[in-house]
């Protein structure tokens, strides 16, 4: 049987193929190519039921704001048998009068940070290929409508409890080249997505000072214990991490060598300035840079500092011995 599919994401996936046509979609071509509807159908689900459904998500996207156009029979606007449907994207954009102040641009900046060009789901990028095999297409990239944080650590849910309830948390913490975990006491006062790893940012009691640490090196479950602290604390917070982490960056950089055309040149091209030989990318964590340049192989080659090429070669022999060593296929 088929997953069924949440309606928050299957309204993304509408909204995902809307944009990524200008002529439109038949209600038909939505409903055999859009994930959600496409799964329901294959179960057996009745065509009206199907089409009540689509109703619904339009509905309520409409409500929400989206701008979904109905693009009826030119020789008679009322027949809506053959109707399109797009979300044209001049009507999606903000107004050109709209101006934003600093601070809240930061805000937008911090929000629209869990956004990308290749965080649509696979279904919705499934939907817009089958969009296109029909031979209709857009003339830009669909920008991403599926955010990140769908996929985010265990730990990101009772963290954000905390936050708002100002509640203190203990949790077992793994740095890099230390054997085994440490309990850590905190007051934690915000989180933030920061080179797409979310890090929950506050004040280690052991330490009596400010930390901010990665949930993906938090082990086992986070304990939300009684003891509260002071909400005014969580004020100016999330600048402050964001702060933290933009220096740290700023001041560890590494020269690479980037395969044009690829993965590589284009999730590190982001964040990458150019260089006489190469380009010079800033990053927070050394292990966990090194695990991201190892992943793309071939593609890229580490100049320097020594001790992350060191890193990332390291792990590239881990996987070579790892592949050695599992047994072929079809073996005894």
């Amino acid at each position: 049987m088929a997953a069924r599919i949440p309606p928050e994401e299957r309204q993304t996936n509408l909204v995902v193929a809307l944009m990524a046509t200008e002529i439109g979609l038949t209600k038909q071509q939505i409903l055999d190519s859009v994930s959600g509807y496409r799964q329901r159908a294959q179960t057996g689900a009745r065509a009206d039921a199907l089409e009540k459904m689509f109703e619904r998500d339009k509905d309520e996207l409409r409500s929400l704001g989206v701008p979904i156009e109905t693009i009826g029979d030119s020789s008679d606007p009322n027949d809506l048998r053959e109707a399109r449907y797009r979300i044209p994207k001049a009507e999606y954009d903000l107004p050109a009068d709209i101006s934003f102040s600093p601070a809240e641009l930061a805000v937008l900046q911090l929000a629209g940070s869990v956004w990308s060009a290749e965080s649509a789901s696979a279904d919705a990028q499934a939907g817009v290929r089958k969009i296109r095999a029909l031979g209709i297409d857009g003339d830009e990239p669909i920008i991403g409508f599926a955010p990140r944080i769908t996929t985010r650590e265990s730990s990101f849910a009772p963290l954000q409890s905390a936050i708002e309830d100002c509640r203190v948390v203990t949790f077992d913490y793994l740095k890099p080249g230390e054997e085994a975990p440490r309990r850590r006491t905190v007051e934690p006062l915000a989180l933030l997505d920061f080179e797409a790893r979310w890090h929950v940012y506050g004040i280690d009691l052991d330490a009596q000072d400010e930390r901010t640490f990665l949930l993906s090196r938090i082990v086992g479950d986070v304990t939300v214990t009684r003891r509260g602290f002071d909400p005014g604390l969580r004020e100016g917070a999330g600048d402050r991490a964001l702060a933290g982490l933009q220096d740290v960056a700023a001041r560890n950089s590494a020269l690479v060598e980037i395969t044009p055309g690829t993965e590589a040149a284009l999730r590190l091209g982001r964040r990458a300035t150019p260089e006489v030989q190469g380009f010079r990318v800033p990053f927070v964590d050394l292990h966990i840079f090194a695990d991201e340049l190892a992943s793309y192989g071939p593609e890229v080659r580490v100049v320097e500092p020594t001790t992350l090429r060191d890193a990332v070669i390291s792990r590239l022999r881990a996987i070579v011995a790892a592949h050695e060593a599992a047994p072929s296929e079809g073996g005894a």
